[in-house]
């Protein structure tokens, strides 16, 4: 039956799981995608009319009535269950109804087993979200632990550490090893989803062993309506930038779409001694026809740091002094930072008849980073640094590829949606360093030193290269006009690893096991509007091998498995959706024990979590909640820190977001939220802290029409008030520093 579509500030079908043909580095995966261009038309023309699409439909009572205008297209043949159209967005328009659940596809929340967060292309442009953490800073669930103005973006999920390593763990489309490796840009992502707790079922293994949950980026797709926006921005610092996002679609059915979006920014941070540039390019493509439908993402992005800001570390002896002035910046004048990412995604699916879908898609990623710059460790209570700076090149290269089978069908009054999949992942990271003499600093009162000759590396060897392959079987049940759905399944990954010296390249460890997670999800809806649900999930890391000085050096140990067990209710009041959810997520570990390695650490974090979005009157939107974690190592080989708190996990994380439509000025809307932390742990022995913080951001927009374009200025002040704070610490014991008051100031104007 017809459809109508919305219109243009979004995007459409996301179709497709997620990635099991092993593949050659990025240039393979380039080559692949480029074959499936040159043959895009001659598939087309086996294909009939269009598919009908989804396009950042504008929310009930969503704020911005000059960018969002509805509009009805011609009659086209829909097959909606099937494909993967992006869940609405709900009432206020800041988050979505439903999100991406790995290899289940999209569903609605009131659905999922999980508890889940999608936030919105328009709430990445209303906060003035540079990037991913950005979006996630509104989060309760979550927490950064990276330094504004640093070059790469970290974070907690469930007190459980995300994208601290060097291979990137954010999800893209639904696949890991496509996401640029440190930062992810917003430009190209039409929303931010969030998966709280373990998910080696649903997305496989994450690259670098994180289990707290998954962020995943859904890229944006053209829309119904043609969209040509101009954004303009400004920062605190003099950082300047523009961006364009462009979208088209042709064909008679409108079969094919293009989007563009292209941005630069330059100039001075708010940060002392640092300058930044950005370039950001992504193109993606879409083909929607009647039975075939595909993909394809490619992605440009880098970034330049002058003076980059780093975490500190602390000597062990002393208590952590209080936190300098956010713009404070002990990095030299002369440390500097390099990030260059490409990536392309192919993704395919083909509706064999109404009830069995093949999907298939392959991708790869590339990232070199070099980089001069050390991280200072603070030795003194007056605040004293010391920094060994190291001229280090990387070169991270990723590729996955996965194929598999959706079906549906009924046996008896019980309806299945059965999915099997095959994936492959790959990555190998090279890495070549020279140390450069220590500098001195001071984080109250930083020092500049003389630029020291530091040769580049001459050689960049391979370090490390990790294969995950794994085949996953899930079958949702429905049962009682949907009121009981019943998910189960399992995944068996395959972990390869081996590690090579950097003098001769021989491998000097390697490691290949292999681990079944399995998966246990139910959601009953007593009333239709309240979901109660309950699920067992197991996250998967890389186990340990036995270290050098171990009497049993060598030894390799089984992947290691954290089990989630969560129970709570979700209830839909019509215009706002409220999550409460209890959690124990339990994840061991490896430790020396007198002079024997062996996997009996553990560590155990506990907790609830309260979340509310929507429009809690007309023209009044909130966004917030609460998350406790009573977090605890419950096995360690040292009384000392056996019951102690883990590091970086506060007891308390809350966040608060209201949006007000003025009544005085139509298309004026003021903005406000809260971020409180408690305080948080540096090392296990619980000897040194960092004192809780509570942030206050203040913004303000205004939409009106300006030689009857679409316009939309925003003004948003970050850390109003100006606090100094430390604002989170990572799971080595490096924490970060808050961030200064930061104006930021843009303009969009549809054209």
């Amino acid at each position: 039956m017809p459809m109508p579509l919305a219109t243009a500030a979004s995007d459409t079908l996301n179709p497709i799981s997620p990635a099991p043909a092993r593949l050659k580095p990025m240039t393979l995966a380039i080559r692949m995608a480029a074959a499936g261009l040159l043959g895009w038309g001659c598939m087309a023309q086996a294909t009939a009319q269009a598919q009908a699409q989804q396009v950042d439909a504008p929310a009930v009572n969503a704020p911005h009535p000059a960018e969002q205008a509805a509009t009805v297209l011609p009659a086209v043949r829909v097959t909606a269950d099937r494909s993967e159209s992006l869940p609405q967005a709900y009432a206020g328009g800041q988050v979505a109804r439903g999100s991406r659940l790995g290899v289940l596809g999209n569903q609605d929340i009131m659905k999922a087993p999980f508890s889940v967060s999608s936030y919105t292309s328009q709430t990445i442009r209303d906060q003035q979200a540079a990037t991913a953490a950005d979006v996630l800073a509104r989060d309760p669930s979550v927490r950064s632990t990276a330094n504004v103005g640093g070059i790469l973006d970290a974070f907690t999920i469930r007190g459980f550490p995300i994208g601290e390593g060097n291979v990137g763990e954010i999800a893209f489309d639904g696949q890991y090893g496509i996401a640029p490796n440190y930062r992810v840009f917003s430009e190209y992502a039409e929303r931010v989803e969030v998966l709280k707790g373990p998910a080696a079922l649903l997305y496989g293994m994450s690259p670098n062993s994180g289990i707290g949950g998954v962020v995943n980026i859904v890229p944006k797709r053209a829309g119904a309506e043609d969209l040509t926006r101009v954004t303009l921005e400004a920062s605190s610092g003099w950082q300047g930038g523009a961006h364009l996002d462009t979208s088209r679609r042709f064909g008679e059915g409108k079969q094919f779409g293009v989007r563009f979006n292209g941005s630069h920014r330059q100039g001075d941070t708010p940060v002392d001694k640092q300058e930044r540039k950005a370039t950001v390019g992504a193109v993606a493509l879409d083909y929607q026809g009647e039975r075939f439908r595909a993909t394809l993402d490619v992605i440009d992005q880098r970034e330049r740091f002058d003076a980059p800001s780093r975490p500190f570390l602390a000597d062990p002896s002393i208590a952590i002094p209080g936190a300098p002035d956010g713009k404070s910046n002990v990095t030299q004048p002369w440390e500097w930072a390099r990030v260059e990412d490409r990536a392309v995604l192919l993704r395919t699916e083909y509706d064999l008849n109404e009830q069995l879908t093949l999907f298939a898609n392959a991708g790869g990623a590339q990232t070199d980073v070099a980089r001069l710059f050390g991280t200072p460790t603070i030795f003194n209570a007056a605040g004293d640094t010391r920094n060994t700076p190291g001229y280090f090149k990387f070169d991270i290269d990723r590729s996955t590829a996965d194929v598999g089978l959706r079906s549906r069908f009924a046996i008896g009054s019980v309806q299945h949606a059965v999915t099997l999949q095959a994936s492959r992942y790959r990555d190998q990271l090279d890495r070549g360093s020279v140390s450069g003499p220590t500098a001195l600093s001071n984080i109250y009162a930083p020092r500049n030193t003389a630029a020291p000759a530091v040769a580049a590396p001459a050689t960049v060897p391979a370090i490390s290269e990790t294969r995950l392959s794994g085949v996953a079987l899930t079958d949702t049940l429905s049962m009682m006009n949907d009121s009981v759905l019943l998910t189960v399944g399992a995944r068996r990954q395959q972990v390869e690893s081996d590690n090579f010296s950097p003098t001769s390249g021989a491998v000097t460890s390697s490691y290949d096991e292999s681990a079944v997670t399995p998966l246990f999800g139910l959601v009953v809806q007593p009333w239709k509007n309240v979901s109660l649900y309950a699920n067992y999930i197991q996250g998967l890391s890389k186990g340990d091998a036995a270290p050098l000085t171990a009497s049993n050096a060598g030894e390799v140990f089984a992947p290691y498995k954290a089990k989630q067990h969560e129970a709570g209710v979700k209830v839909d009041l019509g215009s706002m959706i409220a999550t409460l959810s209890l959690f124990q997520i339990r994840k061991p570990s490896g430790q020396l024990t007198g002079n024997v390695f062996g996997v009996d650490a553990e560590q155990r974090n506990r907790g609830m979590e309260l979340s509310v979005f929507g429009e809690a009157a007309k023209g009044v939107r909130l966004l917030g909640g609460i998350t406790l974690i009573d977090a605890e190592l419950t096995k360690t080989n040292s009384t000392a820190t056996r019951g102690k708190t883990p590091v970086g996990v506060p007891e308390v994380q809350a966040n608060a977001g209201a949006e007000w439509d003025t009544p005085w000025l139509p298309g004026l809307t003021l903005t406000g939220g809260l971020a409180y932390t408690g305080k948080q742990f540096v090392n296990q022995a619980n000897t040194q802290r960092l004192p809780s913080w509570t942030r206050v951001d203040l913004g303000a927009r205004y939409t009106t029409r300006v030689a009857g374009k679409a316009t939309t200025f925003r003004a948003n002040v970050l850390n109003a008030f100006d606090r100094d704070y430390w604002s989170g610490v990572a799971s080595y014991g490096g924490f970060a520093q808050g961030a200064p008051r930061t104006l930021l100031l843009s303009a969009s104007v549809d054209f």
